[in-house]
C-alpha cells in the first residue's frame, strides 16, 4: 500500500499521469453496465452477505513496450472500478470486479537539432475489464476473527479485457489473480485496496506482438470504499450479533461482555444484574453476596464474617451454646449465664462454679456456696448427720451422752450366749433393757449391731454363729419396743478380732456384740 501511494505521489508531481477525458455518454454507458452487473457480488459475513466496493486507481502495463511492473519512470493510466462481494462461507466469497479506464505506454519524442526530430511513440487505449473471482478470506474465524477490523484476502479467477480506440481494438480473455484488504471503519463501511493481475490471451493490443513481453499483461491497483449491505441480527439488542452471542436472550438493558453474556464482574457465576454484591464474589443462596466463613449467614448480616458462628449469635461462634458469643464468654467451652460473663452457676445459688466450693449443691455465699442443712455450723459435705444438728466432735451428728456410751461399753462384755448357740443368757437382759430404753428415749438414733466370735472352730460356722447372735440381739430389742427399721445386724465371725486368740482372755474379749449409734 505504501509503495502504491509513493507511485501515485511521484507520478502526480512529475506530471506524468495522462488523464483522459471521456464523454458523458461513454461514462453513463459504462456505469450502467457496472450497475447491471451487481446481481452477482460477494460479501463478508453471514449477517452481511453482500458488499459493494467503489474505487479509483491506476493500470500498470506490461508487454512489448515495457517488461517490468512497478516502474516509476513510466506513465500510469487512470481507472475507475466497482466490485461486489457475496458470502459463501467463512473461508470463501464469490466476487465480480469491473474496471474502466485507460491502458497504454508512452515513449517521449526527441526534438533533435531541428532537422531530424524523433517523434513520440507508444499506444493508449480505452480499457474495460471484468473478472469473476473466488476469494479466500483470512478473516475466517480461524486465522482472524470473522468480524476483524482488518480483513485481508487473496483471489483468483478469469475474465475479459476489452480494448478500444488508439491501439489494436478487440476482446481478449484473461486469467486473474491478486490480493486485497478491507479496513473496516465501522460495521458497514471500510477502506479497500485491491491489486488485480491480469494475463490476456492477446499479444497485439499494444501494437506489437511476439517481440519481448509475451502476451499483454497488467495490474490494476484500486483504492476505494467498501460498503456491506445487511444488518447484523441482534435479537436481544445487546450490541452483539446473534452469530457471536453465546447468550442471545439476555434481558434488555443489561451490560454484556464481548460474547453477549451478562457481565459478571466478580466472577462468581452470577450475572451483575442478578447479583446483589456485583463486585464481591458470593453464592447463589445470597444472590451473589458472600458468606466468607460458610456458616449460612451472609457477611452483611454476620457480626463475625470470618469465623463460623450460629444465627442466634448473629453469626458469631458460641461453642458452649449458652447464647454468649465466644469473644465475650469468659468460659467459652462451658455453658454459663450472662451474669457471670458466660461462666456457669450449676446449682443456681448465685455463686459461679469457679468460686463455689460446692458447685453442684446450693449453698449460701457465707459458706462459699456449700449447704449446712441442719444449721449446726458443719457443712453438709463434712457432716455425717447433715439433716440433724450435731457437734463437730461427733462429725456433725448429735452428741452421745456419756451414760449411753457407758451402757454400750458394758454391752461388749455383758451380753452372754449359751456356748455355741445364739440363745441369749438371762443374765444379759438387764444390759439389753438399758439399750432399749436409750433407743426409745432418742428417736433419732439408729443402732448397728455387730456380732463377733473367737477363732476356735470352723470359720464358716463361726461366721454363721456371729450373724445369728447379732440377729438375736436385734429381735430382743424389737420385743422391747424398738422399731425394727432403726436396727441393723451384721455378723463378722472371727474376721475382726480385738485381741489375740492364743489366750483364753483374748478369746473371751473377741466373743462380743458391739453397738454403734447411727443417724
Amino acid at each position: 500500500m505504501n509503495r502504491l501511494i509513493s507511485l501515485l505521489a511521484r507520478c502526480l508531481f512529475k506530471g506524468e499521469i495522462e488523464f483522459k477525458i471521456y464523454t458523458m455518454k461513454k461514462f453513463t454507458l459504462s456505469l450502467s453496465m457496472l450497475m447491471l452487473s451487481l446481481g452477482t457480488v460477494f460479501g463478508q459475513t453471514s449477517d452481511q452477505k453482500i458488499g459493494l466496493t467503489v474505487g479509483v486507481g491506476l493500470s500498470d502495463y506490461y508487454g512489448d513496450w515495457n517488461t517490468s511492473f512497478f516502474n516509476t519512470n513510466k506513465a500510469y493510466r487512470t481507472q475507475v472500478g466497482i466490485a461486489g462481494a457475496y458470502y459463501l462461507n467463512p473461508w470463501f466469497n464469490l466476487g465480480l470486479g469491473l474496471n474502466y479506464g485507460a491502458y497504454g505506454f508512452h515513449v517521449p519524442g526527441v526534438p533533435g537539432d531541428g532537422t531530424n526530430p524523433i517523434p513520440a511513440t507508444g499506444f493508449n487505449s480505452d480499457m474495460f475489464t471484468g473478472t469473476l473471482q473466488l476469494r479466500m478470506k483470512f478473516n475466517n474465524g480461524v486465522i482472524l476473527a470473522e468480524d476483524a477490523m482488518v480483513r485481508p484476502f487473496i483471489f483468483g479467477g478469469g475474465g475479459v479485457a476489452n480494448f478500444a480506440n488508439n491501439g489494436a481494438p478487440g476482446l481478449d480473455f484473461s486469467g486473474n489473480a491478486g490480493l486485497g484488504v478491507d479496513v473496516m471503519l465501522n460495521d458497514n463501511l471500510g477502506i479497500n485496496y485491491t491489486g488485480n493481475y491480469g494475463y490476456t490471451t492477446g499479444d497485439d493490443r499494444d501494437l506489437k506482438a511476439d517481440i519481448a513481453g509475451g502476451h499483454d499483461q497488467y495490474i490494476i491497483h484500486t483504492i476505494g470504499l467498501t460498503y456491506l449491505f445487511g444488518k447484523t441480527v441482534d435479537t436481544d439488542g445487546d450490541g452483539v450479533s446473534d452469530k457471536k452471542d453465546k447468550c442471545p436472550t439476555t434481558p434488555k438493558g443489561v451490560k454484556v461482555d464481548q460474547y453477549g453474556c451478562a457481565l459478571d464482574t466478580d466472577g462468581d457465576g452470577i450475572a451483575d444484574h442478578l447479583d446483589d454484591c456485583p463486585k464481591i464474589k458470593g453464592i447463589e443462596k445470597f444472590k451473589g453476596c458472600p458468606d466468607t466463613d460458610g456458616d449460612g449467614i451472609k457477611d452483611s448480616e454476620d457480626a463475625c464474617p470470618t469465623v463460623k458462628g450460629i444465627a442466634s449469635a448473629n453469626g458469631c461462634p458460641d461453642a458452649d451454646g449458652d447464647g454468649i458469643v465466644d469473644s465475650l464468654d469468659a468460659c467459652p467451652d462451658v455453658a454459663g449465664i450472662e451474669k457471670f460473663k458466660g461462666c456457669p452457676d450449676t446449682d443456681g445459688d448465685g455463686i459461679q462454679d469457679s468460686e463455689d466450693e460446692c458447685p453442684t449443691v446450693k449453698g449460701p455465699a457465707t459458706l462459699k456456696g456449700c449447704p449446712d442443712t441442719d444449721g449446726d455450723g458443719i457443712l453438709d459435705k463434712a457432716d455425717k448427720c447433715p439433716t440433724i444438728a450435731g457437734v463437730a466432735a461427733n462429725n456433725g451428728c448429735p452428741e452421745i451422752k456419756e451414760s449411753t456410751k457407758e451402757v454400750f461399753r458394758k454391752a461388749l462384755k455383758g451380753i452372754q450366749f449359751e456356748s455355741g448357740k445364739d440363745i441369749i443368757k438371762r443374765s444379759s437382759n438387764g444390759i439389753l433393757n438399758n439399750v432399749a430404753e436409750i433407743m426409745k428415749e432418742n428417736p433419732t438414733y439408729k443402732l448397728k449391731i455387730d456380732g463377733h466370735t473367737d477363732a476356735q472352730g470352723n470359720d464358716d460356722k463361726n461366721m454363721e454363729l456371729s450373724k445369728k447372735r447379732a440377729t438375736a440381739v436385734k429381735n430382743y430389742l424389737v420385743s422391747k419396743g424398738v422399731e425394727a427399721s432403726r436396727l441393723t445386724s451384721f455378723g463378722y465371725g472371727e474376721t475382726v478380732p480385738k485381741a489375740t486368740n492364743d489366750t483364753s482372755a483374748g478369746r473371751a474379749e473377741n466373743r462380743r456384740v458391739e453397738f454403734t449409734v447411727e443417724f
